[in-house]
């Protein structure tokens, strides 16, 4: 049983994780080939962003994989053999609860070791990646759009660099536009940050109120890029790039830094704890849910039904607890509420079917005698 669900676990995992990241990637795609981003940035990026993808799906996995596996040895009737042998449900459990928790132990390592690792890794490329001009303007035959009110066109690029025919519109400014265009360029790094110097141009200020257009022709100009550049000033690390240890010691320090409570970082210590275990009750609820039905010619419908139900209670807490410890970050202790109750929702459930099993054979007893 602990073969075939590991099995289908990697199958619905693969599945899962597949659709999920190609719907990250296209807009992930546009974004960075926009920028004039290569293949390879894409691929790196793309890496970065799978151990939070997979974090995200393998609870789901793990609970259809469960409900996969029972409901089909309900309907092969090799449920009803183990149960007829005097397995009870707790001992046709055991497997599943090995199955969670390896399933958790996989969870753990990414959101305590792989997912802050990548999320860091992903914010300094992110950074290097805005403080590129050649990324943002080295893009021949294309506007660009590097900044809001900021057009930018390059015919050419010669093999020193040197940029042909510039054309370089820039609205920022209210009430005004001004218009550059030179017959070269080069783009040069200077202490003050990089520079756009263009020679043998002209630059068109049209005034919006009253119409009136004014030119000036120059031999050599200097335009600030630098400006348009994200800023390189250091800033303060995200939750998510923050490790368990970090956050579980609630430095005061490092929550000022951040500008959120304390309280706030042992929420999120806390609740990276109860991640893994939302893996072990999600499987747990896919069977013992199941397990209430015994075996049907029609099918387990119903008790699958009520196994999306319980899980999706279960996600209902957790989102409301977090909902409510952002509020309220004296409230922490609540991130393991949602946990609690889904282990005593496991436990109902497995009852229920002990239950049903003695009153089931109960009836055939009588039937029999």
């Amino acid at each position: 049983m602990l073969s075939q669900l590991m099995m289908l676990f990697g199958f619905f995992s693969l599945i899962l994780v597949s659709v999920y990241w190609v719907n990250r990637a296209v807009s992930l795609f546009d974004q960075l080939i926009s920028d004039g981003q290569s293949a390879w940035v894409f691929l790196e990026f793309t890496a970065l962003t799978l151990p939070n993808v997979i974090r995200l799906v393998l609870p789901i996995s793990a609970f259809v994989a469960a409900v996969y596996v029972t409901n089909r040895l309900s309907s092969e009737s090799e449920l009803v053999v183990m149960q007829a042998t005097g397995f009870s449900p707790l001992r046709l459990a055991r497997p599943v609860l090995y199955f969670g928790l390896i399933v958790g132990l996989m969870i753990a390592i990414l959101v305590h070791v792989l997912v802050p690792a990548s999320r860091t890794k992903l914010t300094e490329r992110r950074g290097e990646i805005a403080e590129n001009v050649a990324a943002r303007f080295l893009t021949e035959g294309a506007f660009l759009h590097p900044a809001s009110g900021i057009t930018f066109y390059i015919r050419q690029i010669t093999e020193t660099g040197e940029l042909n025919d510039i054309f370089l519109s820039d609205s920022r400014a209210p009430g005004e536009r001004t218009t550059y265009s030179a017959e070269r360029a080069l783009l040069v790094r200077t202490e003050a940050g990089p520079k756009l110097l263009m020679f043998e141009g002209m630059a068109q200020t049209l005034t919006l109120a009253d119409q009136r257009l004014s030119v000036t022709r120059f031999d050599d100009f200097s335009f600030d890029v630098g400006a348009l550049m994200a800023s390189a000033a250091p800033r303060p690390p995200e939750l998510e790039e923050v490790s368990t240890g970090a956050l579980l010691r609630g430095d005061p320090e490092l929550a000022q830094t951040m500008g959120i409570p304390r309280n706030r970082l042992l929420y999120a210590g806390h609740e990276r704890l109860t991640q893994p275990l939302v893996a072990v009750v999600a499987a747990l609820i896919g069977f013992a849910a199941l397990l209430t039905g015994g075996f049907s010619r029609f099918g387990l419908w119903r008790q699958i039904a009520i196994a999306v139900g319980a899980l999706i209670f279960v996600q209902f807490l957790v989102n409301g607890a977090t909902n409510l410890a952002t509020r309220t970050p004296d409230l922490w202790p609540i991130v393991y509420l949602p946990v609690l109750v889904g282990f005593a929702l496991a436990g109902v459930l497995l009852a229920l079917a002990g239950r049903t099993r003695k009153v089931r054979h109960s009836l055939v007893a009588a039937v029999a005698s």
